[in-house]
């Protein structure tokens, strides 16, 4: 079958009335936290991160909540994780989805990239398509695991930077497609 295309897509957090207020300290304008300097900007920290689309049988694919103690604990996220220095994606997906949810994977094809800017870090993440080989997904880091169908992605409390990706899923969790 052949791959789909990837996605290239940049999104920017910007939280709005009381989130604002809340997220993001010092003053506001409009709806986006204020950004006092371009070099203040440019001096966030930039992670390299891999995430996964893993599907059941149904169509259903795999949310891992962020567990306490970690950047936006308490949110839902496509399991995976941080590209080390000299990893490659599909190297890195595999080791942070045994370490993970101790499963075996073979990542398919990439979905789509994005830039995705927060307060205090860039983030640029790889959805892959990603088939379990071996195993069940668990959640090795205390974090708790759920399927939840493509089209009910919009009602979960799904990371801002994640939410891009739920239009692609949809397509992917088609019958005819899976």
């Amino acid at each position: 079958r052949p791959k789909p295309a990837s996605l290239r897509l940049s999104t920017s957090e910007r939280p709005s009335g009381a989130q604002a207020q809340e997220r993001c300290p010092g003053p506001h304008v409009g709806s986006a936290c204020s950004k006092v300097s371009s070099s203040l900007t440019n001096a966030r920290p930039r992670l390299r991160v891999v995430a996964a689309a893993l599907f059941d049988a149904r169509g259903r694919v795999l949310l891992a909540d962020r567990p306490s103690g970690k950047h936006m604990a308490g949110w839902w996220e496509f399991p995976g994780g941080k590209v080390a220095p000299g990893e490659s994606d599909t190297d890195a997906l595999v080791r942070e989805l045994r370490e993970e949810l101790g499963v075996d994977v073979r990542p398919d094809h990439e979905v789509a990239r994005l830039q995705h800017d927060y307060p205090d870090r860039t983030v640029e993440i790889v959805l892959w398509r990603a088939t379990i080989m071996r195993g069940e997904p668990v959640g090795l880091d205390g974090q708790q695991l759920k399927w939840v169908d493509t089209y009910a992605l919009g009602e979960q409390k799904l990371l801002e930077a994640d939410r891009p990706f739920i239009a692609a899923l949809q397509l992917l969790s088609s019958p005819a497609i899976l």
